[in-house]
């Protein structure tokens, strides 16, 4: 009987038969198969359940000690030439495969009900499946060349998701933004893969950290042609796990239904370009110049994504600049050499944040209630407050997600991202101080998030409020009445859709934790039993105790300073930060200025380049073209008046022409010819 892992390859292929089924039955036969919403659901979930199965046996056949399986075939050869495909299962493999299915599975239970009175459900549910069938192929992939087919495929559909609710000018926009920006990074990630395949003539993760070695060794690649090949790969994960400068497509990416946002932000994604990362650890790890940037590129994200975040007041922006900031910790791990670190956090931050952003789902869901379906009303948290006594399960499970992002122990949090800055601490201390005060910020800008929505009083009905959000929008509201037409529901607690997965959630965001404590990792011990039995061998609590206590001082500084500025009220930040130090107000509030920087110079100035080169193709491409028509036409125009078939014509011809040369001949003279 074949073992789980060598029937792995049905993990990925499961939930793609189920988006392709559903897929052509909407290009088909649309208003049939939209009929049947309910028992398409309920396949492609099954299906995707299925995978999950699948994928806990897998992981469980890995902690059990089984060995990796590796399946190949070629998929083309010429001549020496052959590049196989298949798949792989080890135990960093089999960890993804079981957190993305977990995730997706969720997620679709939650969208049954978020998405319930939506026209495009069975649409939805299909790029769902299809979304998850690409990151996990792209999880079990043997070799670098298949992981870029996944992986332009979790890009693909990604575009489709963000740009779900197409009809709406900023889902669009925001669709392409996460399109564009990804191209350009994926555009170094195909280079940086043929460059290896130059360097090396393989794909393969251990052939190419092998062969590059051996390259440099024999002097066949110089080092900074290695460097410059390391940093183009590099720059897919930048783009994809949104790193500093190319993270500017994540916030934007809320434009999308909430569970996708969940889904991006967790498990697919944004986690593709971390995974790829651990994947190329042995080749990174040979050049230390390599870990110094990518550690500073991870701390610079840290910082950004956590200073935005404390300016926003888009319930869901700023979940995802707090996305931004934690991928921001992966990376920091992952460029002190400590992919372990970086991953455990990783999974850690899955659970929580997948739990957080499908919390906000369910605030938004009860928000349309009261101030209809405008973005601007129902994501606003100056419209929320007082949530939290009409809606129990989804402010407790959001309580508990703030808590464990802020490092709090036991909750899972503390113990990936005290990992990671311990790591730092001992590789590069600049960074760990400033990944340190970014640990405060954290929990000072979740529990502002927490205390605005779910504490006080509820300031939803306030009509004056609304038409500044909307004015302020630029969305003109000519009448009162256009406000109060929407105020017809009451706020109430999610159904079971989308409080279920809450509740699942919740669970690992405490517990999970726990599997990677410092002294005896069981994380570490399935993806590296050798590191993780030095690592323990080498525990010492002298070591942890100071890191992890100051760590936590800082986060409760953080979250102490939220409670007396927004839940008792005590401080006046407005007055004793902001009106003070305005321009840094508005430095955060204009996201760095990113975007118009990219606005003046890319944009822009693609554009500007594009009408020069236009300019270029009507004058000089199109004008040459032009005259050569010209010059052919009265060429042929000229040349048919001595076409006249007469001989004696023909002959005077001939004879003015040898009349002319005999008289170049003269004068020019027989020497010069």
């Amino acid at each position: 009987m074949p073992s789980a892992a060598e029937l792995a390859w049905l993990i990925p292929v499961l939930p793609l038969i189920g988006g392709i089924i559903s897929g052509m039955g909407l290009i088909s036969f649309n208003k049939e198969i939209n009929k049947l919403r309910k028992i398409v659901a309920t396949s492609l979930i099954s299906l995707v359940g299925a995978s999950a199965v699948m994928s806990y046996f897998v992981l469980a056949e890995q902690m059990a000690g089984g060995p990796s399986v590796e399946h190949l075939f070629v998929w083309a050869s010429a001549g020496d030439f052959v590049l196989p495909m298949g798949f792989v299962i080890d135990p960093l493999g089999s960890v993804m495969l079981a957190l993305v299915t977990t995730i997706a599975l969720l997620v679709m239970i939650y969208s049954h009900g978020y998405m319930a009175h939506d026209e495009g459900y069975v649409r939805f549910f299909t790029y769902l499946s299809l979304f998850s069938s690409s990151m996990l192929g792209l999880i079990v992939s043997p070799n670098l060349l298949e992981i870029y087919v996944f992986w332009e495929l979790v890009g693909m559909c990604s575009y489709l998701l963000v740009g779900f609710w197409y009809q709406r000018e900023g889902a669009a926009h925001a669709a392409q933004k996460a399109f564009v920006v990804n191209r350009v990074g994926d555009f170094g990630l195909l280079l940086g893969i043929l460059g290896l395949f130059w360097a090396t003539g393989s794909f393969d993760f251990q052939g190419i950290a092998t062969g590059l070695s051996d390259a440099i060794e024999a002097g066949s690649v110089p080092v900074w042609a290695a460097v410059t090949i390391c940093l183009l790969v590099f720059m897919g994960p930048m783009a994809k796990s949104a790193q500093f400068p190319l993270h500017v497509w994540l916030p934007d990416a809320m434009e999308g239904p909430t569970p996708i946002s969940a889904l991006i932000h967790a498990a697919t994604m944004v986690a593709a370009g971390v995974f790829l990362v651990a994947r190329l650890e042995p080749l990174y790890s040979q050049f230390p110049i390599i870990g110094l940037f990518i550690a500073i590129v991870g701390t610079i994200t840290c910082l950004l994504g956590a200073s935005i975040a404390l300016t926003q007041m888009d319930l869901k922006k700023g979940l995802a600049y707090s996305t931004v900031s934690q991928l921001g910790y992966m990376m920091l791990a992952m460029g002190c050499g400590a992919p372990i670190a970086g991953m455990f956090h990783l999974v850690t931050h899955a659970f929580f944040k997948a739990m957080l952003f499908l919390g906000s789902g369910s605030v938004i869901h009860a928000m349309e209630e009261v101030v209809g379906h405008e973005p601007i009303l129902a994501q606003d948290m100056r419209l929320m407050g007082g949530l939290r006594k009409k809606m129990p399960i989804t402010s407790t499970t959001f309580f508990i997600g703030c808590v464990a992002i802020s490092g709090i122990p036991p909750l899972a949090g503390f113990w990936s991202k005290d990992e990671i800055l311990g790591e730092a601490f001992n590789s590069f201390p600049i960074l760990w101080f400033i990944g340190f005060i970014t640990a405060g910020l954290t929990a000072f800008y979740m529990f502002r998030l927490y205390f605005l929505t779910f504490e006080g009083s509820f300031r939803g009905n306030d009509e004056t409020l609304q038409k500044q959000l909307l004015n302020a929008a630029g969305k003109e509201v000519e009448h009162e009445d256009d406000l109060q037409q929407h105020h017809q529901g009451e706020l109430h607690e999610s159904p079971w859709p989308m409080t279920y997965p809450l509740i699942a959630l919740a669970i690992p965001s405490v517990f999970i934790g726990f599997l990677g404590t410092p002294w005896k990792s069981t994380f570490a011990f399935l993806l590296d039993p050798i590191d993780a039995l030095e690592m323990s061998n080498h525990f010492s609590w002298a070591q942890f105790l100071p890191l992890a206590v100051a760590s936590v001082a800082i986060s409760v500084s953080g979250i102490t300073l939220a409670v007396f500025a927004y839940y008792l009220k005590r401080l006046d930040l407005e007055q004793l930060v902001v009106k003070r130090f305005s321009m840094v107000n508005r430095f955060l509030s204009n996201k760095w200025y990113l975007d118009e920087i990219n606005e003046k110079i890319f944009v822009r100035g693609s554009r500007k380049l594009a009408r020069e080169v236009l300019e270029v193709d009507a004058k000089v491409v199109d004008g040459v073209v032009n005259l050569t028509g010209l010059l052919t036409l009265g060429s042929g125009e000229g040349l048919k008046y001595f076409e006249t078939g007469r001989a004696q014509f023909y002959a005077l011809i001939v004879f003015g022409g040898v009349i002319a040369l005999v008289a170049l001949f003269g004068v020019l003279g027989p020497s010069t010819f």
